[in-house]
């Protein structure tokens, strides 16, 4: 086996988000050092440093990683989007289209409800209290931890509502003003500055994978900092063992989704059902047998196992619907009947004998 350095068993082991995020901290810092007890420490900034405004060195803790923080949005984005469709399911009975003219305001509201109740009342959003982190006031360099303050409450909820509701409505507000040069200016204007804030938005995050901190430009701008609001007992670790376990799993489900598809797994069916068949009778039976075997076959689809539609066969005794087996056929021109293995010669009707019986009367 061919032996890897640490830093290539942790990128092989990270999915391909992490894989994303790692990149641009490999571009800014060092990667993490392996203790000498063969353990792996996850990537994260220095607990240590000095406190902002004071000089004084702050107190050791343990820093929120940047995955943490990134699926406290992903769990606050899931649970709007629940709670919206929980809400529009209230009207699907009415009349369709009515929520549609006022959904920018309606998501807006629902948005500020879930605000009043987890950042205005616990300083922490529903994906960060479910990961047990919260927000602190870093602007006011406290050493030790102080609350969102009413007026950074009050941005982050301007930052966030508010900026989702211009954007989703700006577009119809701008087609209500009538077209002349200041309506025109205005919307270059917005255009211009939600370019700006994209581009401090990217510059932002590739500051937060660099230092670890502020994954959003509200969050800078307000002095908000993530930190976790349980006493963490020790830094998380991950056995080289666990991390070969893990490769090699990941290796081995790479694999069967890369050659699954390549697999014909009609022509393997066949070929393990000839392999187990019993023998073939002799010729006088098969003779005898014949008329029994093809009505017999004649009630079944060799491919959906129902009565055939339109009943053709592909030149051995078995019969399929025309639309199984032309689906098929067109699919793999390489296709073989899947319960004897016949190649395709033609695909052509079945014509079944009709028996006329006298209905006679008593």
């Amino acid at each position: 086996m061919i032996s890897a350095t640490p830093r290539d068993r942790l990128c092989l082991m990270m999915s391909s988000e992490m894989k994303q995020f790692a990149i641009g901290t490999l571009l800014f810092k060092e990667w993490p050092t392996v203790r000498e007890s063969g353990n792996v420490e996850c990537f994260s900034t220095d607990a240590g440093g000095e406190a902002p405004g004071t000089g004084e060195p702050s107190e050791p803790a343990t820093r929120v990683l940047r995955i943490s923080q990134l699926d406290a949005f992903e769990l606050d984005g899931a649970l709007e989007q629940l709670v919206w469709s929980q809400f529009s399911q209230c009207f699907q009975h009415f009349k369709p289209g009515l929520l549609t003219p006022f959904e920018p305001e309606l998501k807006a509201l629902l948005q500020l409800l879930l605000w009043r109740f987890t950042v205005y009342s616990q300083s922490a959003t529903a994906g960060q209290t479910l990961l047990s982190i919260r927000y602190r006031d870093a602007a006011s360099g406290a050493r030790r931890y102080r609350p969102m303050s009413r007026r950074q409450k009050l941005g982050l909820a301007l930052c966030t509502v508010g900026e989702r509701w211009l954007r989703e409505r700006s577009h119809s507000l701008f087609l209500r003003l009538p077209a002349d040069s200041y309506a025109r200016a205005g919307r270059r204007a917005l255009e211009l500055l939600t370019g700006l804030a994209r581009a401090a938005s990217l510059l932002n995050f590739l500051q937060f994978l660099r230092r670890g901190s502020y994954p959003t430009l509200a969050e800078r701008a307000l002095g908000l900092r993530a930190e976790f609001s349980k006493p963490q007992a020790a830094p998380r670790d991950v056995s080289f063992h666990y991390v070969n376990r893990e490769l090699l799993w990941h290796g081995f489900a790479e694999f069967l989704i890369f050659l699954l598809p390549l697999v014909n797994m009609w022509k393997l069916k066949a070929a393990v059902l000839a392999l187990f068949s019993p023998p073939n009778a002799s010729s006088s039976s098969a003779a005898d047998d014949s008329d029994a075997s093809e009505s017999a076959n004649c009630k079944e689809c060799g491919l959906c196992g129902e009565w055939p539609t339109m009943p053709h066969s592909i030149g051995c005794g078995h019969v399929f619907c025309y639309y199984c087996i032309k689906g098929h056929t067109i699919a793999d021109i390489y296709f073989t009947c899947p319960r004897c293995g016949a190649e395709v010669s033609v695909v052509e009707p079945v014509r079944l004998p009709v028996e006329l019986m006298d209905m006679r009367q008593d």
